[in-house]
């Protein structure tokens, strides 16, 4: 998977935060979540527009120094 692809970052979307591609939720929120300890049902749940691979891809994407 490549994390460029899936973390996008545009001015007109929440004024340039890195999201996941296709929806309005911000990366870092879906990272907390997960550092937070909530299950990957409890993060979909809580953001329903999540593609099904956006967790891998938002901790590769920090894995990899967040580039945008």
């Amino acid at each position: 998977m490549e994390t460029q692809t899936r973390i996008v970052s545009d001015e007109r979307i929440l004024g340039g935060m890195p999201v996941v591609k296709g929806t309005r939720v911000p990366a870092d929120n879906v990272l907390a979540e997960v550092r937070a300890g909530k299950s990957r049902m409890e993060v979909f749940r809580h953001y329903p527009s999540l593609p099904t691979d956006s967790i891998e891809a938002c901790l590769e994407w920090e894995r990899s120094g967040r580039p945008v």
